[in-house]
């Protein structure tokens, strides 16, 4: 295929991931670990391990320098960064091709252009792509209140170079607005190096509906269809699922339609995702952002598709052409995945590290788990919390909610506090099982949870 040894530049469950991608492959492995995970599980499964610094992530997995150092030392012809940490850096994706490095993902002008949210937005614009009614940068909480009042309230404040939550919060009035702008500016400075802010107009019952693209470097953009990730506790995602409850066909295929034609403007490489808010009742959508890396919830696509979308990265990276026109793309089925994560939930999600005692995972017809986790394993304290996906697929939706609740109920994770629990309650939810989803939803099924909790709690007293 032209490439014969990866660089794989992240940790976790992704590294493993990718460590079995380039195993189907053919495909050479060399870690970069931090001093933490030099005994990880993605470390035993490499074909060779280098270390590039100290636990701190700003010292290892963030430095530029010190990937790019590993993969010329090792003799790798390609870096693949995962997702988070610099999986969306420009610098790291420019560094590899000043080095004649290939960067397993698109290219650095396409990274730094869906980096910043409003020039994202114009570029929709110009596609005619439907954006949410908002504002150009806003520079001061009086500029700010005055453009919410042309929009219209409640509004949501964002970081033009953000992602992950941060530098976002509502308004529901001028007054939360004023009080709410220097925290959101001193979020993004902190997060970003970047404290511009603009506005968009906030949808409080939408759903958060995103498109699965693949592009190669002859021009043919495909969508693997979409994928549902309302389900978020402080805009990170929790649950996912494949494909999307309760959409109507028209707007379905509108949303595939809007994603394709948004990557093929910009000449579009490798793998991404195209996120819109939909208001389900309103039968519209809005774009939202295009992230320019692999997903943590691409396995609910590739469950229901059949194809491997780290293996396709690979081939796109090294210049083959898509091996299917849009046409032949099929969907069967339905997939759910479940982010588990070393949290506890009754202590308002405070994060558990510490070494895993018991480590017993379900099995069976249409259960996969992704992760790096084991009996024995020590959950850092220098990561995020994630332990694994749990996913689960069923010839339709009931199928796989059900192994979802089966598969949850036979996991069994001690030493640690975990989130199976809380996912328990999550998808025996009436809400849930009827897909009757949105992004504000978990906020309130958080609140049942406690009060169930607190009453088991004093009836155990």
């Amino acid at each position: 295929m032209g490439l014969s040894r990866v660089l794989i530049a992240n940790r976790g469950e992704i590294a493993v991931r990718i460590i079995r991608a380039c195993r189907a492959l053919g495909l050479e492995t060399v870690l970069a670990v931090s001093e933490a995970d030099r005994e990880s599980l993605p470390a035993r499964m490499a074909d060779r391990v280098v270390c590039i610094g100290p636990a701190s992530a700003q010292h290892s997995y963030l430095n530029v320098g010190a990937i790019v150092a590993a993969a010329l030392g090792t003799g790798a012809d390609a870096v693949h960064p995962g997702y988070g940490f610099l999986a969306e850096s420009p610098e790291l994706a420019e560094a590899c091709a000043a080095y004649g490095l290939v960067f397993v993902g698109p290219r650095p002008e396409q990274i730094r252009l869906m980096g910043n949210k409003l020039e994202a937005r114009r570029l929709a614009e110009r596609c005619g792509v439907p954006v949410l009614p908002g504002s150009e940068p806003v520079r001061s909480a009086g500029e700010a209140v005055r453009k919410a009042e042309e929009i219209g309230f409640p509004v949501m404040l964002k970081a033009a170079a953000g992602g992950g939550g941060r530098g976002m919060k509502v308004a529901h009035d001028p007054r939360e607005l004023e009080a709410s702008f220097a925290a959101a500016a001193g979020e993004a400075r902190a997060a970003f190096g970047d404290e511009t802010l603009y506005l968009e107009r906030y949808v409080p019952h939408a759903r958060h509906v995103e498109v699965q693209i693949l592009s190669d470097a002859q021009g043919t953009v495909l969508h693997l269809g979409d994928r549902d990730c309302s389900l978020q506790r402080r805009h990170q995602k929790v649950v996912e699922e494949a494909l999307a409850p309760n959409l109507s066909d028209s707007l379905r295929t509108s949303l595939w339609s809007a994603a394709v034609t948004l990557a093929r403007s910009m000449g579009y490489l490798n793998a991404g995702t195209v996120e819109f808010l939909v208001d389900v009742e309103a039968g519209r959508f809005y774009f939202l952002e295009m992230n320019t890396r692999i997903q943590v919830e691409h396995p609910v696509t590739e469950t229901v598709t059949g194809i491997d979308i780290v293996q396709e990265q690979f081939r796109i990276a090294a210049g083959e052409t898509l091996r299917w026109r849009q046409e032949e793309v099929r969907f069967a089925g339905h997939a759910i995945e479940c982010r588990l994560t070393a949290e506890d939930a009754t202590r308002a999600f405070r994060p558990s590290p510490g070494r895993i005692t018991v480590w017993e995972v379900p099995q069976g017809p249409g259960i996969r788990l992704d992760t790096h986790c084991f009996a024995g394993y020590e959950v850092p304290v220098y990561y995020d919390s994630l332990l694994g996906k749990l996913i689960t697929y069923g010839q339709d939706r009931e199928e796989a909610v059900r192994r979802m609740q089966e598969a949850l109920e036979a996991f069994r994770v001690e030493g640690i506090s975990t989130t199976v629990s809380f996912l328990q309650f999550v998808v025996s939810t009436p809400e849930f099982q009827e897909g009757r989803v949105h992004t504000r939803l978990l906020e309130d099924l958080i609140r049942r949870w406690r009060a169930v909790r607190g009453a088991e709690t004093e009836r155990a007293s």
